[in-house]
């Protein structure tokens, strides 16, 4: 829209005598007032010979509007639905399975539990169900809802698109007091019977969604139950057929825990390298049990710097995805390997981060 300035102008000489108005039409930027002082309150300008008013109005003509691009999007977002199931009115499945996964001298309990919805909700991977655990908290209100990642591909364990799997580890501690304290909703759903009812809200977030290139280098960071959405990731690699999407390019897993007994999916993912070996790698970081050349106890970190020249090659390409998901401050540690790596190409770690996360290549669900 292209506008114009009417402006009636009046000149009085410093003797009253005056002039008559005369009207001009002005591009708004071309008017300029030197040497003088304007009065806001009168619209006058105010100079050493004579004072000028101004009287202007702004008439418009219309242009063709300028159409806004919209970014398309590099991740598997088309037809993605969010928020189908509000914490107000949640949906009811049946638990159909509910099973401890480490072993019985781990460090704490983790469960798999795969919830039926009856293709009610259509999640995507890498996307978070809500659950609302029976009962009610110490104000007397419903339990709020607790967010979990999927762990689960979209088709499902049972691959008919009609059932939802967690991966949930119990929370019990002991606080300053000497007291255990036991989580509400991880205890809930670690002690949940095939039949009981659970109420499920959601599907929820695009932040994790899967790039949509199949031909991607896909970088995941996990470390205990943020295993989840990379679960549901490689399900569909490997294990799924779909006439729309065929995984050709590169899933690096690195997944920390604190000892062996701790590993989740080892079997599943033990499969996936024997069938696609150039298309899968997997290295574990089991803290209380190795240790790298320096003696430093093995986080995932520490596990990534051993591969990170490599890491930083790849991080260049247009086509690498990193996705983290586990505990919060796990970024900083990976921010440390990368900043002397960035720097030798004369790179700042932090401005090319950013980069990354506008891309969508840089994606973070820590908690």
């Amino acid at each position: 829209m292209a506008s114009t300035l009417n402006a009636a102008v009046s000149l009085t000489s410093s003797k009253s005598s005056s002039l008559p108005a005369t009207s001009y039409a002005i591009a708004p930027d071309r008017i300029r007032f030197a040497k003088g002082a304007f009065n806001y309150k009168s619209n006058n300008v105010v100079t050493s010979r004579r004072m000028v008013s101004v009287r202007a109005e702004v008439t418009t003509t219309d242009t063709p509007p300028v159409k806004k691009v919209e970014k398309e999007s590099k991740k598997n977002e088309e037809g993605v639905i969010t928020n189908k199931y509000r914490p107000k009115e949640p949906y009811t499945g049946k638990v159909l399975l509910n099973t401890k996964i480490t072993a019985d001298d781990a460090p704490g309990e983790t469960w798999h539990m795969v919830f039926s919805h009856q293709g009610e909700i259509p999640y995507r991977e890498g996307q978070s169900v809500g659950v609302i655990a029976d009962g009610i908290d110490k104000n007397g209100k419903p339990n709020k809802v607790r967010l979990y990642s999927i762990a689960s591909s979209a088709l499902g364990d049972l691959g008919n698109s009609e059932t939802v799997s967690l991966c949930v580890k119990r929370l019990v501690y002991t606080n300053d007091a000497g007291e255990v304290v036991k989580g509400v909703c991880s205890n809930f759903l670690c002690d949940l019977k095939p039949g009981s009812d659970v109420k499920l809200t959601g599907p929820v977030g695009k932040e994790m969604l899967m790039p949509k290139d199949p031909n991607a280098t896909v970088i995941m960071l996990a470390t205990g139950t943020g295993i989840a959405p990379f679960r549901s990731f490689l399900w569909k690699m490997f294990f799924e057929k779909h006439d729309d999407y065929k995984f050709n390019g590169l899933a690096w897993l690195f997944l920390g825990v604190p000892t062996t007994s701790s590993l989740l999916y080892t079997d599943e993912f033990d499969k996936m390298k024997a069938k696609a070996p150039e298309n899968f790698r997997v290295d574990y970081a089991i803290s209380r049990e190795q240790a790298n050349d320096k003696g430093e106890k093995m986080y995932i970190q520490t596990r990534m710097a051993q591969y990170a020249p490599e890491l930083w090659e790849l991080l260049k390409k247009d086509n690498t995805f990193v996705y983290m998901c586990g505990l919060k401050g796990m970024e900083k540690g990976i921010d440390d390997i990368m900043v002397s790596l960035a720097a030798n190409d004369g790179i700042d770690w932090f401005d090319y981060k950013k980069q990354l996360k506008k891309a969508e290549q840089w994606n973070v669900e820590v908690y």
